[in-house]
């Protein structure tokens, strides 16, 4: 199962705004420079997090974008699905789009009996979590290096 680079991007950007004072919002260009992230890509991003619920954006003056719940609440499950889409889970991770419910691979079984061990590990995983597990990897303030783009 591979994630996209941006589900990477939606975490590594999720990460930093979880280290904010809550309710406070910052612009995208801050985001993605202190992430390392190329901005016009990351601020599609970010506006797919915000009709998710998972961040809230602000107008005018303070504008930018904040959690929109403590990152303790916010589960890993539901940032790979908003990036990734609902049915992400539901995939086949062998064969793409060959694979369906109604016409299952010889692998299917095999992915449908640890899919819900996955969902429930991904459930349980919080994004105060991922960036602890970054903090813990790289200290603050060189947790994050620079994505190669790739045009």
């Amino acid at each position: 199962m591979r994630l996209t680079r941006e589900t990477e991007y939606a975490l590594r950007a999720l990460s930093h705004l979880a280290g904010l004072p809550e309710g406070e919002t910052i612009p995208t260009s801050r985001v993605a420079e202190a992430c390392g992230l190329p901005r016009e890509f990351l601020s599609k991003t970010l506006r797919r997090l915000v009709r998710a619920g998972l961040l809230r954006s602000s107008r005018g003056r303070s504008r930018g974008y904040g959690l929109a719940r403590p990152a303790r609440e916010i589960r890993v499950r539901e940032v790979l699905e908003a990036v990734e889409g609902p049915d992400y889970f539901r995939r086949c991770v062998f064969w793409d789009s060959r694979c369906s419910e109604d016409r299952p691979c010889a692998l299917h079984g095999a992915w449908a009996a640890v899919r819900g061990e996955l969902l429930a590990n991904l459930e349980r995983m919080t994004l105060e979590d991922v960036r602890a597990a970054w903090w813990a990897r790289d200290p603050p303030g060189t947790q994050f290096e620079p994505v190669a783009s790739k045009r």
